[in-house]
């Protein structure tokens, strides 16, 4: 949810449209209808499949959450991928259909036998990956991936008003973040094509200039507190 300004911790950048509101966990960054979290800014990230070996395609209680617009892709699109998948791919995506609804009643795609590895996964060279992003990569098909899967370690929560944009922490991904922080590349960056087809281009650009200001801020701020000693 929104989270209230709570006094002793709200933050507010020199530019009218960036607000922050300070959470449990982390500051909020409102950008029009979206709350950013800090940590998309400030923790870095970069895939490191040969160390991870795709695990966030294999392992999970539940499948890649999937926007409703995406259904009609998946439909579209299956029967440029399904050939590519194990037989016990296939034969769960038979059962347990395209996609399903999960505990919370969102879309998600179907898990082979239920349990763990997404119905949709290939295996290349011991790496898991994913079927309709080979298609995409292939020039078989134009849709690379449900959004979701595109877009992690930033997992979207949608409220009332606002969607929240939150960086999510797995230790699967722990290859990742070690990477990520020796390449010094945030994990924004690292999502720009993502978040760039999420939200579009000029909601990425506020979100580079948030950024800058938050580091300004923070430096500022060490600054202060420094002269104070």
């Amino acid at each position: 949810m929104r989270a209230s300004p709570k006094k002793g911790c709200s933050f507010i950048l020199p530019r009218f449209y960036f607000y922050f509101y300070c959470s449990n966990t982390s500051l909020m960054i409102e950008i029009g209808k979206t709350l950013v979290s800090d940590e998309l800014l400030e923790e870095h990230f970069v895939c490191d499949l040969q160390k991870c070996k795709g695990e966030c395609c294999i392992a999970g209680d539940y499948g890649a959450p999937l926007d409703k617009s995406e259904l009609k892709e998946i439909e579209k699109y299956y029967p440029f991928v399904k050939d590519m998948l194990p037989l016990k791919a296939q034969k769960s995506i038979e059962k347990l259909g395209l996609y399903l609804k999960d505990d919370e009643d969102e879309w998600v795609t179907p898990l082979v036998d239920g349990v763990g590895e997404c119905a949709f996964t290939i295996f290349e060279n011991g790496i898991a990956k994913c079927s309709f992003e080979k298609a995409y990569y292939d020039g078989t098909i134009p849709w690379k991936k449900p959004v979701s899967c595109h877009l992690y370690p930033v997992r979207i929560r949608k409220l009332r008003n606002y969607e929240a944009v939150n960086y999510d922490r797995w230790d699967v991904c722990a290859p990742a973040c070690k990477l990520g922080k020796s390449l010094k590349v945030p994990v924004y960056k690292f999502l720009k094509e993502s978040l760039t087809r999420k939200y579009g281009e000029e909601w990425y650009k506020e979100l580079e200039i948030a950024a800058d200001l938050l580091k300004e801020a923070r430096a500022a701020e060490k600054e202060k507190k420094a002269s104070k000693k």
